[in-house]
């Protein structure tokens, strides 16, 4: 399947967090496999890079919390991100996973026929430097798949990827929705906008789409307030509950 242009929407209503929610080791190719078994169909994760600029999962800013290492990502090269346990702090069985390259993802993507929504979270001051090599890689390693939906917080890592990658879709992302969200999505040529569903309420979600954006509500993980989301139009639901909610929830 080729890339598809922007102004699409290619993607599930169902999205699996950090890869496999709170079912696997968040950002790890098991992740990425525990949903694909309970049928989803598109997958989050986080994208930041090494010290010597590799582009690898990981959410935090430090190793500590999902692995067995210690010490800021920024200033560790890859081989020793790889050589870190990223599955034994959730569970024995996920043993031996790993921080998977961005490459490594893409790959699991196309053998899983998942699409993506590629988090780009920069260190510390790497904001322009992640979103350019984040969008970079991410257009020529997908390229014969559905385009992934890139995302970030950071208004200069993504209008850095918006430079690097004009063609794949971006979504910005928010917390609560500010006021100057219409400037600040249109100056960035988003297709969608993301935030908190604990910010949405029915009145925000029509005006997001009266404005033409999509709308991805995270992180949902009750099914009475995914439907109640679903009813006012949100397009997206990314969710940790992968057992709760999964791929044909919303249908049933």
């Amino acid at each position: 399947m080729s890339q598809s242009a922007p102004n699409t929407w290619p993607y599930p209503r169902i999205v699996a967090h950090r890869g496999g929610g709170t079912l696997a080791p968040e950002n790890t190719l098991a992740g990425f496999d525990t949903g694909a078994r309970l049928g989803l169909r598109m997958a989050e994760c986080d994208a930041k890079l090494s010290a010597d600029n590799v582009v690898f999962l990981l959410h935090d800013d430090t190793v500590d919390r999902t692995s067995n290492g210690h010490g800021a990502a920024a200033a560790m090269p890859y081989q020793s991100i790889a050589a870190l346990d990223a599955g034994a702090w959730f569970s024995p069985a996920f043993a031996g996973e790993s921080m998977p390259t961005l490459e490594a993802v893409a790959r699991r993507c196309a053998e899983r026929h998942m699409a993506i929504n590629i988090e780009i979270k920069p260190c510390p001051g790497r904001d322009t430097e992640t979103g350019r090599i984040v969008a970079g890689q991410a257009a020529v390693l997908w390229r014969d798949q559905t385009a992934p939906l890139l995302s970030s917080f950071s208004y200069a890592a993504l209008a850095a990827a918006a430079s690097a990658a004009p063609n794949l879709p971006r979504g910005l992302l928010f917390e609560a929705v500010p006021p100057d969200w219409r400037e600040q999505c249109a100056s960035l040529a988003c297709v969608s906008l993301h935030a908190s569903h604990r910010h949405l309420s029915a009145e925000l979600v029509a005006q997001v789409k009266a404005a033409g954006l999509y709308l991805l509500a995270y992180t949902v993980n009750e099914p009475d307030r995914a439907r109640e989301l679903a009813r006012w139009g949100v397009d997206a639901i990314c969710t940790d509950r992968i057992d709760l909610i999964g791929a044909d929830f919303l249908a049933s």
